[in-house]
């Protein structure tokens, strides 16, 4: 396993009718690194997002979809979404506020 550094672990935030629902409670979504682990996780959170103090970490690793071309058959990348939920004192992520 490659040595994964907190700015490589997460990927893009997650924008969909369920996780904008979520964030009333303060649940933000990711997609993040398929090898990172969730104290991985909350160590990127927490120092990419000034502010902010995660509470738990949910992730689900996600298999490829099988795709086919022709008569080409073929499987798109695993990936590995992670729910973060930050505790009540915490500051809100600002990538999520103009959305």
């Amino acid at each position: 396993m490659a040595d994964i550094k907190y700015y490589d672990v997460i990927l893009k935030p997650v924008v969909t009718e369920k996780s904008m629902n979520a964030m009333a409670d303060k649940k933000y979504t990711f997609l993040v690194h398929t090898d990172a682990t969730k104290s991985q996780i909350k160590e990127a959170v927490e120092k990419m997002f000034a502010g902010t103090k995660v509470k738990s970490v949910n992730t689900m690793n996600l298999d490829g979809k099988n795709r086919r071309r022709g008569m080409v058959v073929g499987k798109t990348a695993k990936t590995k979404k992670a729910i973060v939920a930050l505790t009540e004192d915490s500051k809100d992520i600002e990538i999520f506020e103009g959305l």
